[in-house]
């Protein structure tokens, strides 16, 4: 099998020769110790040595995807805010008007064409792509985290606003990508991290009336032009995996291991068959600390747990410079085997 064909069959929990390998999105001061250690020149090299078979290639964050004629990004404004915690622009509304009167984004200034082009050379990889869709983040940051929260509850009806503006242009920015990259995507791959180490960020109640109508829209877009649908979330979302699955989501990354009830044991007994599973080799422990040796034999046993549809990868992707090369090899070594 390619690895586009193997990918494709593991998020259809169909037969596939082998569990899938990604080696994720490593931290930008974490590639220059890998590759003197493998001794590589490109971040495609050291996928191809490795064996990876996944390429995440959004066009969000692309230059040239949003061409405002000012120079203006998508949604910003986390750029200009020191933290979490401070307020944003819509942070002092009072109002559904005044948040319909912010200087929302414009599908008319998206070119699809870097994106495309990106997508065109993949190869025979999978390509999962699409806008990454961070609307939660979006949101939390144009309230300030604090002001959002709040507003769940004092003013649900701004936060339902903002959502609205948020999700509605990502829709359409997806669609006017879509329409260019046909036969070009395998998958919709969007991410939004909704736990922390123990539990949900908000109430299960609040996901399901403000973030996962928009998951089941997005789903269902994705799903009309024929394309899996992968989500993205760390920390402990095990009280809405039943409800991601019913919304259309096939495939839940990246699985944080020593978040609270997402060990491979617990995603097995109650979730195993009804989703594939992507990530799930610790990053918080077994990567960093342990040996090349414990790193294959974790990646069995969570293999022997969550397989055969299983996608191998370290269950935060953004891999720091703290993990050794060595286990990175054994990783990879360890998931094709």
């Amino acid at each position: 099998m390619t690895s586009r064909q193997r990918i494709r069959a593991l998020i259809a929990r169909t037969t596939a020769d082998r569990t899938g390998f990604w080696l994720g999105n490593p931290h930008p001061d974490t590639w220059p110790i890998l590759h003197r250690y493998f001794g590589t020149r490109t971040d495609e090299e050291l996928r191809l040595k490795l064996c990876d078979d996944f390429r995440w290639l959004s066009p969000q964050y692309l230059e040239g995807t949003y061409r405002h004629p000012e120079g203006k990004g998508l949604l910003d404004v986390w750029k200009r805010k020191r933290s979490l915690g401070e307020a944003g622009p819509l942070g002092q509304c009072e109002t559904v008007a005044e948040v319909d009167s912010y200087e929302w984004p414009e599908v008319r200034y998206i070119d699809p064409g870097p994106g495309v082009r990106l997508l065109q050379a993949a190869g025979h990889h999978y390509r999962a792509s699409g806008f990454w869709m961070p609307f939660f983040h979006d949101v939390t940051d144009l309230f300030g985290m604090e002001n959002y929260m709040v507003d769940l509850l004092a003013r649900p009806d701004l936060v339902r606003a903002a959502t609205r503006h948020v999700c509605e242009f990502y829709e359409a920015a997806n669609e006017r990508f879509f329409a260019e990259a046909k036969g070009l995507i395998d998958g919709l791959f969007f991410g939004n991290d909704f736990g922390t180490q123990r539990g949900l960020i908000f109430a299960p109640r609040h996901f399901e009336e403000f973030i996962l109508p928009w998951i089941e829209r997005f789903a269902a877009q994705a799903h009309r032009h024929g394309y899996q649908v992968i989500l993205h979330s760390c920390g402990s979302v095990h009280d809405i995996i039943d409800p991601l699955i019913s919304a259309g989501v096939e495939c839940l990354h990246p699985l944080q291991a020593k978040a609270d009830r997402m060990q491979a044991e617990h995603l097995a007994r109650e979730f195993g068959g009804r989703i594939t599973f992507f990530g799930g080799i610790d990053t918080q422990e077994i990567l960093v600390r342990g040996t090349p040796r414990e790193v294959k034999e974790e990646v069995r046993r969570v293999r022997d747990l969550l397989g055969p549809h299983l996608i191998v990868s370290p269950s935060h992707e953004a891999i720091l410079p703290d993990v050794p090369p060595a286990n990175i090899a054994a990783l990879a070594e360890a998931a094709a085997g």
